[in-house]
């Protein structure tokens, strides 16, 4: 199942009863797993592979070492299929056009769509930093678990881009919490994320493993089939909704946020000088305010 290439970015085990779990493992620790684009073409693949297997009826989606996931991996290394990332165009001194920027952000957007719609349960194991691209991620699963010491938020809004996906909150957490999150690039701690429903529920840090197996393997009673169904019936409240026009229009946002103001400001910072610097830039300024305000 898993090839050469996918076991750099990805583990796979199986667990519960019978084997009848799947659960994928990030595993790029060092990075706190960032979502490189070599790691969602493998992601992409091992899921449609799975999808296929009847055997496999929840899939399990957690981090290796210290996070879910910090988000998108911006640090512009090549592709492995040699082309360029969309941060590789955006930052080009040349500048990328919208169209560059967009068609590289719709490859993810397209792959987050894919996930919540594909014919298996989905269930994102949550600990640590769970930001930025990484929360679009989880948010795209059927039931969110998280650890007491899970983090989520998208600071990527603070000058990088507009959420591709919009983390779907505005059809989970509602509108008024959606634009504050999204407005300020804060993130919230997991016993405020149960509360405003961005997610299923928390647990202990040291029982999370064993309580996603539980529950996990509680699901997969029934059988692949019979559980496609049940999250079709569901699924189709939202489609109704327009859940997919409405990330294809974030997707749009934040391409064109690349173009904006603030997108060469960032744009500029980046080149001055560099990107872990220019993080704690902009991220200073967020910090004096929140000194200021109390």
């Amino acid at each position: 199942m898993v090839n050469g290439a996918t076991e750099k970015n990805l583990l796979v085990d199986r667990i519960g009863t019978d084997g009848r779990v799947a659960r994928i493992t990030l595993n790029r620790p060092e990075k706190l797993n960032s979502l490189s684009p070599e790691l969602l073409e493998d992601f992409r693949a091992l899921l449609e592979e799975m999808e296929f297997d009847r055997s496999i009826r929840v899939i399990v989606v957690r981090g290796s070492g210290r996070a879910f996931s910090s988000g998108y991996d911006i640090s512009g290394a090549p592709t492995r299929s040699g082309r360029p990332s969309e941060y590789d165009v955006r930052r080009t001194e040349e500048r990328g056009t919208v169209v560059d920027v967009r068609t590289n952000m719709v490859r993810v957007s397209d792959l987050y769509l894919y996930l919540w719609n594909m014919a298996k349960v989905t269930i994102a194991q949550v600990h640590g930093y769970c930001l930025a691209g990484g929360v679009e991620l989880a948010m795209m699963h059927d039931l969110v678990i998280a650890s007491e010491d899970a983090v989520f938020g998208h600071p990527g809004t603070r000058g990088l881009g507009t959420s591709r996906t919009a983390c779907i909150w505005p059809l989970v957490i509602g509108m008024r919490k959606s634009k504050e999150l999204l407005y300020t690039g804060d993130s919230v701690p997991a016993q405020e994320a149960l509360g405003m429903g961005m997610i299923n529920r928390v647990v202990p840090t040291d029982m999370l493993d064993a309580e996603v197996e539980r529950i996990a393997d509680r699901i997969a009673i029934q059988s692949a089939d019979s559980l496609a169904l049940q999250k079709r019936s569901v699924n189709a409240f939202y489609e109704a909704m327009g859940i997919h026009a409405s990330v294809h229009a974030a997707t749009d946002t934040d391409a064109m946020y690349q173009v904006s103001r603030q997108g060469h400001v960032w744009q500029e910072k980046v080149r001055e000088v560099g990107m872990r610097d220019a993080v704690r830039w902009r991220d200073a300024m967020y910090r004096e305010r929140e000194s200021d305000s109390h």
